[in-house]
């Protein structure tokens, strides 16, 4: 199937906020296989044994954002952040159940290479850890952490990210760089500070 282009994205993420229904089922169809990848992204480092699956995160992701009602979609690349970040909090969410469930077991962990460094060990980080250390992040400066969303959970290049947020590539760069030094103090409980 060839890459939708973005503008029949757009068009249809218009008709469904005028309430097109039709459209909704148009859309799915279009970006599906983007959606997949996403999920995909999401469950690079879960745990072999998750009990939820990719597709199943595909769709109730899908079904939580055409569903909403206060739902406003500018464009392609505000759609696929929104989905990154519905699908992160889907996966928080199955955490803290299964949490809750067996009182502290074992539940799903997240790679921080690309945040944490590049350590021989590949520290792994519990999926609830990462998300207070992003919204911790976000009350300080909310563009870096959407930056740390968009290019760690989205798996957007810096182009993209930069269309999306309106801003430079340096400053996502910029913002990437501090996040990550951030989070890696904020996660691994390091005395270290932020690189330059």
């Amino acid at each position: 199937m060839d890459t939708p282009r973005p503008e029949e994205i757009t068009i249809l993420l218009r008709q469904i906020g005028d309430g097109d229904e039709r459209a909704v089922d148009a859309l799915f169809g279009l970006v599906y296989s983007e959606l997949r990848g996403l999920a995909q992204h999401h469950f690079r480092d879960q745990p072999a044994q998750h009990t939820l699956q990719p597709t199943a995160l595909i769709h109730e992701a899908y079904l939580r954002m055409v569903r909403a009602d206060d739902l406003r979609v500018e464009d392609r690349a505000h759609f696929f952040a929104l989905a990154s970040r519905v699908m992160r909090q889907l996966l928080v969410d199955h955490c803290r159940r299964r949490r809750s469930q067996k009182r502290g077991g074992d539940w799903g962990q997240v790679s921080l290479q690309g945040i944490a460094g590049d350590h021989r060990d590949d520290p792994t980080l519990e999926v609830i850890a990462l998300d207070e250390a992003l919204t911790q992040l976000a009350a300080l400066d909310e563009r870096k952490a959407k930056v740390v969303e968009l290019r760690y959970f989205g798996g957007l290049a810096n182009e993209e990210i930069a269309t999306s947020l309106d801003v430079s590539t340096r400053t996502v760069e910029s913002d990437w760089a501090f996040a990550r030094a951030w989070l890696r103090r904020e996660i691994g409980g390091a005395s270290e500070s932020p690189q330059d």
